[in-house]
């Protein structure tokens, strides 16, 4: 069954970075009864450029009618100054909810050989392994009234934010389901102290937990939650929380890594379908240096693989020829201490796909 994939390469590092992904890709195809059809398409600066629109029509249409969507990162200060609906983030947002993908899964791992390249001692990164589950369609991100107006002669900026229990019921089942696949353990983040749909936020996923005997269920503010990220890490397993409460979080936990260019992220909607992009953005600074980590994009496909394709196995594939690659040494600027060359974006997304194909092929 021929697999439709959606390419969105977006802005500054983006092309670069989609260029490997799609080498590890072609790899791939037909291999184990995979085969892929990848249709290109604009979002994001580049969409602006070329359609005035951040996310045109016709990209929408086809992110609906695709099996996944794989997409590389937008934005830019190219775009800073014009008005704010019609900026490139715009496209992005407009882009997940016209998707439905309201479950953000961002993972966080540290690979032994990236150990000392955290920022933390290695003892408390080495052998990580945490997911953050971030609720990704509602919140202050999305909520109404929102704006900026003249109030008592001063202007004044205001946000919404609001969540109902549907939707926080919904990304509640994702990590709960999630955490009996992993190590079965849950702690939901929220400000119940000080917000009231923090307090409703709480209520519901204590309630959702009895359907879930098998899962420990713990709560943590999120200011603690934030500190004991980078305090005890470990003592984490699956982390459940809010479109802006995780949106920071995730960033926080992205350097436990040792770089944010080597995590991967997916946004699930109800039937599976899925949006799938790195966690960090478009560098626009380094943007045809060839500095690029191209990791987390490759990262990206493997998680697309897993989660929406049906290809388990492959997907384990490119995460072992990504360790493989990593323990020969190979690093770009990012991730690398020591002496040395770095390698370019090129040579480590043509290293992955190397080692890939000799696995495959022995």
């Amino acid at each position: 069954m021929v697999q439709q994939v959606l390419l969105l390469a977006g802005d500054g590092v983006g092309p670069e970075i989609m260029a490997e992904a799609e080498k590890v890709l072609a790899v791939l195809d037909g291999h184990d009864g995979l085969e892929l059809r990848l249709e290109h398409g604009l979002v994001g600066g580049a969409a602006i450029d070329a359609t005035g629109k951040p996310l045109p029509e016709a990209t929408l249409a086809a992110a609906r009618d695709a099996d996944a969507v794989l997409l590389s990162a937008i934005g830019g200060p190219k775009w800073d100054g014009i008005e704010r609906h019609l900026r490139p983030e715009r496209g992005l947002l407009a882009l997940r909810a016209g998707m439905g993908a309201f479950a953000n899964l961002r993972p966080v791992m540290v690979y032994p050989e990236l150990a000392a390249a955290s920022s933390l001692k290695p003892e408390l990164v080495s052998g990580l392994d945490i997911l953050i589950v971030r609720e990704l369609t509602g919140g202050i991100y999305f909520g109404q009234p929102r704006g900026i107006e003249q109030r008592r002669g001063r202007r004044t900026g205001f946000n919404t934010m609001i969540y109902d229990e549907a939707e926080i019921e919904r990304i509640g089942r994702v990590a709960f389901d999630v955490a009996r696949k992993r190590r079965g353990s849950v702690v939901s983040v929220d400000k119940a102290n000080v917000l009231e749909v923090s307090e409703l936020w709480r209520r519901v996923m204590t309630d959702l937990a009895g359907e879930y005997s098998d899962v420990e269920l713990r709560h943590m503010y999120v200011d603690n939650a934030a500190m004991q990220l980078v305090r005890e890490p470990k003592q984490f397993d699956v982390l459940v929380t809010g479109n802006m409460f995780g949106d920071i979080l995730s960033d926080l936990a992205s350097m436990l890594s040792g770089s944010i260019g080597m995590l991967p992220s997916a946004s699930l909607n109800i039937s599976g379908r899925g949006l799938y992009e790195p966690v960090h953005g478009s560098a626009p600074d380094i943007a045809g240096t060839g500095r690029a980590n191209p990791l987390a994009m490759i990262l990206s496909a493997a998680m697309m693989l897993r989660y929406s394709l049906n290809q388990a196995p492959l997907a384990d594939r490119i995460e072992s020829a990504v360790r493989r690659v990593l323990a020969d040494g190979l690093r770009t600027a990012d991730i690398q201490s020591g002496d040395g060359r770095p390698a370019s974006t090129a040579e480590v997304g043509d290293a992955v796909a190397a080692a890939l194909n000799e696995d495959l092929n022995g």
